[in-house]
């Protein structure tokens, strides 16, 4: 995958901050991708776009992982749990669930987001997450990829 290498770089986030946002959440993320955000945090990919099931879909930007998200009041919109903040209640359907088991880590174009779905297995699928369908405790997800390696593989320009 190529990312723009013009954007704008937020801080890396270290193991120990990669630690307090998982025990936040009650998620592990995946090895792949603790490596990924930890070099490439928020960036914006060059190698953008995804077909699935006879449409295309493009990617805007990753989500970052921030110290401090209000110290940027720009771009810390864009920080994985505030994201999940403003759209929590739409991403899951437990009303009692403590953490999250569908967590955002790529916009997309139009306002849906690539998440990654702990629901069924401690290691996740990747999936898109509907805005327009979804609804409080009512998330409408579709399943793209295994893991996310598998969904890195199936970006092209």
């Amino acid at each position: 995958m190529r990312l723009d290498g013009n954007t704008i770089v937020f801080p890396l986030p270290t193991d120990e901050l990669l630690d307090v946002v998982e025990r936040s959440l009650r998620v592990s993320f995946p090895k792949f991708y603790r490596g990924f955000i930890k070099k490439n945090n928020g960036a914006i990919p060059i190698t953008n776009v995804f077909n699935y099931n006879n449409h295309e879909y493009i990617l805007e930007k990753f989500l970052c992982i921030l110290d401090d998200s209000e110290s940027d009041p720009v771009n810390g919109w864009f920080d994985v749990e505030v994201t999940i903040a403003q759209i929590g209640d739409r991403l899951t359907d437990d009303e009692d669930l403590v953490g999250m088991n569908v967590v955002p880590v790529v916009t997309l174009f139009a306002g849906d987001f690539i998440c990654l779905d702990f629901r069924e297995t401690e290691e996740p699928t990747v999936v898109i997450w509907f805005h327009e369908e979804s609804g409080e405790f009512s998330p409408v997800t579709q399943k793209v990829a295994q893991n996310i390696s598998e969904f890195f593989e199936m970006l092209k320009v």
